[in-house]
This record gives structure tokens, C-alpha cells and sequence, in this order.
């Protein structure tokens, strides 16, 4: 597969290569020794079959400014489809409304088939918050609120779908959506398909990387987005990226907390609880016997 924006990326320096060494050490696991090329062009054969299948027109996703979204929004370029990309801020900071803008200014530069639009759902997210009735349990409403944003993202994405039959993209990696289930349920989930949901977040980085994305969202910390005090995902977890692939890999492998000792011991643990805990996210409603 001939990467389009192959040339382009090379031609203008994007992204100096001495930051190869730099991005591995963001994120340290045993490497699969995949290869990248082949990666993205499974990927996006994939995206492109699929949307024949489901007899839709195009794609569509939130570019949030951040590593996933970025890989995702490019692959799907890459298909060669009608691509929507969309920047949806609820109280953002502006430092993440530039990413996401710079990127999607790439996108546009390097590929025909992309369409952009933003939409700031701020006044949105405020009207509802005032209709609901008083909080009687305050952590609760902060939780409900911040799901709130991710929910409100969805039915802006799902009313494109409605309108050009543009299928909605999923962002999320391996660890996140299929080992802490780190997502809101009928919000960032509410999504017709996963195509880097077999890739590890060391993996994501090294496929930007690849693709040539911006020097800008490669080092920006993961974050959700949708907590009002700019918590990164590192923060909300209480570990880090490669800890967590670590944990999965080893938990995967029939090994929990009682195996390790120190900081091993408590990094097993948190993975071990959000796995279970959250596994009910993925479950389908049961359907009552009569």
C-alpha cells in the first residue's frame, strides 16, 4: 500500500527521527516486532472492506488532540473514504484545541477525502447540567457529569451518522478498551467499529510515529479529556501506560498480585481490579426467560 502522505511528511520534516529512541522509552514492553508498513495497510484494508460491507458512505470520529485519535483519524484517511473529522470541545483547554486543529489541518493538507467540523458543546453540557434534579450524592454527580461529556460526544458523531451514513470510528487501544475497560459506557464506546483495539499504546506510538504525526500530539501526556481538572489518564489510573501493558501481558498469563512483590505487586493490583470491575461494560443486556 502507497501512503499517501508519505512524501509530503518526509519532505517537510515533520517528525525528526531521533525521536525514535525517545518515543520507546515512553513506553517499555516486550516488543512483537511488528511490522508498521504492514500494520497500517491491514488496517486499513480492513476499514475499507468494512465500510462496503456495511453499505454505508464514510467515516467519522472526534479528534480529541491526543495519540488515538490522531492514528485512527489517519488510517481512515488512508481508506481512501469520505472522512469526518470532528473537534468537539466541552470546556477544553486550549492547548488541546490547537492539537486537535493542527492535526486535522494536516489531515486536510495531505488528503483530499477529509472533511472537518467543530462543534463546542459547552453550552450544551451546561444547559443539561441545569435540568438535572439537586445532587444527593456529590462524587456521583462528578462522575455522571464527566461521563456526561463523553455521552454528548457520541450523539454528536451518531448525528452525522444519521445524516450521510458515515460510520463512527472508534479511538481506542488494547489496554484501555479490552484490559481496564477504561471507557464511558454509551459514550467513547458508542462506536460502530475498533481498529486499533488489538494494538498496545506503546504499539499506537510507534504506528504515529510511522504515520508521520504531529511532534506535537506525540508528546502530549494521555489524557480522556473530560475531567474539569485536567487529570491525565496517568492520574485518573495510578500507573502508567507501560506498567499497565505489563500488567495485562503477565495477568493475561494466569499471574495476579500474590505473584509479585512492590511496586509489581500494586501495579497488578490496580489492573487486576478495573479489569474486573469494569468488565460489565462489555456485557450485553440480559434478556429476561418468560
Amino acid at each position: 500500500m502507497a501512503l499517501k502522505a508519505k512524501d509530503k511528511r518526509e519532505q517537510k520534516n515533520i517528525v525528526d527521527w531521533d525521536v525514535n529512541t525517545q518515543i520507546q522509552n515512553i513506553l517499555k514492553m516486550e516488543s512483537r516486532n511488528l511490522n508498521y508498513e504492514k500494520v497500517a495497510e491491514n488496517i486499513v484494508n480492513q476499514l475499507q472492506e468494512y465500510l462496503i460491507t456495511s453499505k454505508q458512505k464514510g467515516f467519522t470520529l472526534w479528534v480529541s488532540g491526543w495519540i488515538d485519535s490522531a492514528v485512527v483519524s489517519t488510517l481512515a484517511a488512508l481508506s481512501g473514504a469520505q472522512t469526518l473529522v470532528m473537534d468537539l470541545p466541552i470546556h477544553q483547554k486550549q492547548d488541546e484545541v490547537n492539537r486537535a486543529s493542527d492535526h486535522m489541518d494536516w489531515l486536510a493538507e495531505n488528503f483530499e477525502n477529509i472533511e472537518r467540523n467543530s462543534i463546542d458543546l459547552t453550552e450544551v453540557f451546561e444547559a443539561f447540567k441545569k435540568v438535572l434534579p439537586d445532587a444527593e450524592n456529590i462524587q456521583g454527580r462528578y462522575l455522571a457529569e464527566v461521563n456526561t461529556r463523553s455521552r454528548l460526544r457520541a450523539d454528536a458523531l451518531y448525528a452525522q451518522w444519521n445524516e450521510k451514513n458515515y460510520l463512527v470510528v472508534g479511538t481506542g487501544n488494547k489496554v484501555e478498551d479490552y484490559g481496564i475497560w477504561f471507557f464511558t459506557k454509551f459514550g467513547d464506546w458508542a462506536v460502530d467499529l475498533s481498529p486499533i483495539g488489538n494494538l498496545y499504546k506503546s504499539e499506537v506510538y510507534a504506528l504515529a510515529k510511522y504515520l508521520g504525526i504531529i511532534p506535537s500530539i506525540l508528546w502530549a501526556r494521555p489524557t480522556d479529556g473530560l475531567h474539569p481538572d485536567w487529570a491525565t489518564d496517568e492520574d485518573q489510573i495510578w500507573a502508567t501506560y507501560d506498567e499497565l501493558e505489563w500488567a495485562m501481558v503477565e495477568y493475561d498469563n494466569g499471574k495476579r498480585k500474590e505473584n509479585f512483590t512492590g511496586r509489581d505487586n500494586k501495579v497488578m493490583e490496580i489492573y487486576s481490579q478495573r479489569h474486573e470491575v469494569n468488565a460489565h461494560k462489555m456485557e450485553m443486556p440480559p434478556v429476561f426467560e418468560i
